[in-house]
């Protein structure tokens, strides 16, 4: 496969024809998500059946769907074929009362590993490369998921699975990795232990390519990243609900994430008000599957916040871009009636070099008084000048001030005095009373 599309005939299609298949299978969807306990009752009350979409802006007929209805419907309430054609399912952690649960047809999971791989040939991997997956395997869908995107693409995949990072390394030694997957938190947490054990990754390995997501950062991040390893990185957005990673991905440009719209129709709307908002402003990402035959999901409210980007790429392929996830609707918190995201202060810690990656913010309630904590280690070549760190601490809490419109108290700690996650990073805990 000489081309620089892995799926040219889908990557490239004319809008008009994308959008034209995206309405048969939106109507296929319909029918086949009426199979399930939950959507048969639902659309039977209000009357919906696939007739009542005659064009894309229709969808907005339709109600949405949330996390909640899935844990209310748990464990196959969403299940819209016979049990016996269920080849696997996946779930979320479920930390805080019953998991999502999603089934997967063989067919389900072929489309799904398709997708992985032509993300995978869109920034420039070939089966030539050696991928290592330092994703979790078993219900976490970052491993699976990855595992088979790899072995469609035809590469030698190196399943390492999470954590343990003197392994990580020895694999990379010695089988020659030249891409990883990874949390971008734990990619920087991989950095430092190669600083440890003496070893340059820039000079050392054949890693060439990073392939991040599974978490929010910032674009400081991920020039950090690029930086440490002499790397390119390229962002990556999935959710278990939607089958896992594979959703959207950037291309060779580096200029937002491709959604493979064959597979999803995408909508951006206000939070509150769940109106659409205008290209390119910032809204809630809802996502309707297209393709998936054991568990379609219609309108899911993903509680992501991102923007589409209106301009066309110059890479060529057609379907739309999302910009980098600002977060979460659900992780933003309120200090003295000011809307904040963790990634705002994220943006600003990267920017400076004493400081190293690891981070914890912590709202406390003192004196009736909502107070921001940000603890953040330094890095190892950071003197132990005191006034040199009083002034270093003075910069940062007025940039992140001009950023958030909030003073926050800045504690600069020793590298290594926060917990080291290997999973997804812990970057907030608010202690006030719910």
């Amino acid at each position: 496969m000489d081309s620089k599309y892995f799926e040219p005939q889908i990557e490239t299609m004319p809008r008009a024809e994308l959008e034209k298949l995206q309405l048969e299978r939106l109507k296929k969807t319909i029918e086949q998500a009426v199979n399930s306990p939950f959507y048969k009752k639902l659309y039977s009350e209000l009357g919906i059946t696939a007739d009542t979409v005659k064009s894309l802006d229709d969808i907005r007929k339709l109600p949405f769907t949330t996390k909640q209805d899935m844990r209310d419907n748990y464990p196959f309430g969403f299940l819209a074929c016979d049990q016996k054609e269920v080849t696997r399912l996946h779930s979320s952690s479920g930390t805080t009362g019953n998991p999502t649960v999603i089934c997967h047809t063989k067919n389900d999971l072929d489309t799904w590993a398709n997708r992985v791989a032509r993300s995978f040939y869109m920034v420039g991997l070939r089966n030539s490369d050696v991928i290592q997956n330092s994703s979790g395997y078993g219900m976490f869908t970052g491993g699976l998921g990855m595992q088979a995107g790899i072995e469609r693409l035809g590469a030698l995949s190196i399943p390492a699975a999470a954590g343990n990072s003197l392994r990580q390394i020895k694999f990379i030694m010695d089988f020659g990795t030249t891409a990883i997957h990874a949390i971008p938190s734990y990619a920087l947490r991989l950095a430092d232990v190669f600083e440890e054990v003496g070893i340059d990754p820039k000079t050392q390995t054949h890693l060439t390519t990073f392939l991040i997501g599974a978490e929010p950062h910032t674009e400081e991040t991920r020039r950090k990243i690029e930086e440490r390893f002499g790397v390119k990185a390229y962002n990556s957005f999935g959710m278990t609900e939607m089958s896992g990673p594979g959703v959207a991905f950037e291309c060779q440009e580096q200029n937002g994430m491709h959604i493979w719209e064959d597979s999803y129709l995408v909508e951006i709307v206000d939070p509150d008000t769940l109106e659409p908002v205008p290209d390119g402003e910032v809204g809630e990402l809802v996502l309707t599957t297209l393709d998936r035959e054991a568990m379609p999901l219609i309108r899911y409210r993903t509680r992501d916040l991102t923007r589409f980007l209106v301009d066309e790429c110059p890479c060529g392929r057609t379907h739309r871009r999302l910009d980098r996830m600002k977060g979460r609707s659900d992780d933003m918190f309120i200090v003295k009636g000011v809307n904040i995201f963790p990634m705002q202060i994220e943006k600003i810690l990267m920017q400076f070099p004493e400081l190293g990656t690891n981070y914890l913010i912590t709202i406390e309630p003192i004196d009736n008084n909502d107070v921001i904590f940000v603890d953040v280690e330094l890095n190892s070549l950071t003197t132990d000048d005191y006034t040199a760190l009083q002034n270093l601490s003075k910069e940062i809490t007025r940039r992140i001030k001009d950023e958030i419109l909030v003073t926050p108290k800045v504690r600069l700690l020793s590298k290594g005095a926060l917990p080291q996650s290997e999973g997804k990073a812990v970057r907030v805990k608010d202690l006030r009373k719910k």
